[in-house]
């Protein structure tokens, strides 16, 4: 036990050497190493949404787990489990391609979409997301009441594009009629899924990777799987409308929220997708409710 105590307090010296180490070294850093820092702190900024999805965290957690484990024993001087870490890092490349070859596929991809413009906030102004809402909303509760199977998909910071060659490009604007119409039984295209991306429709007919999860119940069927399959996946917000029973569910973050009425499907979206605009129309109403409330106070106050 001494042992370990001494390696330990070792360990922590080393590491506050280091820290006094860069203290005294910051009045020596040029403009260059400041510029250095901010660009890679804008990089991992930029690119930390792409590990928001389940599988790219399930790789990212593996690799800080076994280097953790690495360092720690290094730093209790576990010879013999270092040294089996130590292999398993230099082996660990390939087992990891081999492992996650589909979440590493889907992570490449989520890099190779993204595009300067969208890297660097300047977006092109689509449609507007609230009437995109608006008119998704009444084509789900059109459907729903029909007992219209439909499941849609809302892009977010993933573009989802590995997904397009499976489906149909279309690129048109969202109206409650096109949506019904897609969907429609009859049509070709009602059995996939439908892409809103940038408040357009861009594809549809998609096929969408299904969940494996066992928390679903056994009589959700292949629509709500998929829903929650691409919710586990990737950050986009998943609208389905159920063939059986016409209940609207959404899923988010591998979460299937069920039975929701349209008031309550607006104002998830809402805040799902566009929720700056969301808070500020909260305040205004806010505000307007205080200044009705003053003034009807005043007016008590007159009559008294």
């Amino acid at each position: 036990m001494p042992i370990r105590k001494n390696t330990t307090k070792k360990g922590l010296e080393g590491i506050m050497d280091s820290l006094r180490s860069v203290l005294e070294n910051l009045p020596a850093l040029q403009w260059q190493d400041y510029l250095d820092v901010l660009i890679v702190a804008f990089l991992i900024y930029k690119l930390l949404p792409i590990f928001r999805s389940t599988g790219t965290a399930r790789i990212a957690w593996l690799v800080a787990i076994v280097l953790g484990l690495t360092w720690l024993t290094e730093v209790l001087q576990l010879n013999a489990l270092n040294f089996i870490l130590d292999q398993l890092l230099a082996v660990g490349l390939i087992a990891i391609v081999v492992l996650f070859q589909p979440e590493l596929r889907r992570m490449l991809d989520q890099v190779s979409n993204i595009k300067l413009k969208e890297f660097l906030n300047i977006k092109k102004k689509g449609q507007d997301m609230q009437l995109v809402i608006s008119q998704t909303v009444k084509a789900c509760e059109s459907m729903s009441r029909e007992r219209v199977g439909a499941l849609i998909v809302f892009a977010r910071n993933s573009r989802l594009e590995e997904y397009f060659k499976t489906g149909t490009m279309m690129d048109a604007q969202v109206t409650e009629q096109l949506i019904r119409n897609v969907f429609f039984p009859k049509a070709m295209l009602h059995d996939g899924a439908m892409i809103i991306r940038d408040g357009r429709i861009t594809v549809a007919g998609c096929v969408l990777p299904l969940s494996d999860t066992n928390r679903l119940s056994a009589e959700l069927g292949t629509r709500h799987r998929a829903a929650v399959g691409m919710s586990e996946v990737s950050d986009a917000v998943v609208v389905v409308v159920s063939e059986e029973t016409g209940a609207i569910s959404v899923a988010v973050g591998g979460m299937l929220k069920r039975h929701l009425a349209p008031e309550t499907l607006e104002r998830l979206l809402s805040n799902e997708l566009c929720p700056e605009e969301t808070t500020q129309e909260d305040n205004l109403v806010l505000k307007l409710k205080q200044k009705l409330q003053k003034k009807e106070k005043g007016d008590e106050q007159d009559e008294t």
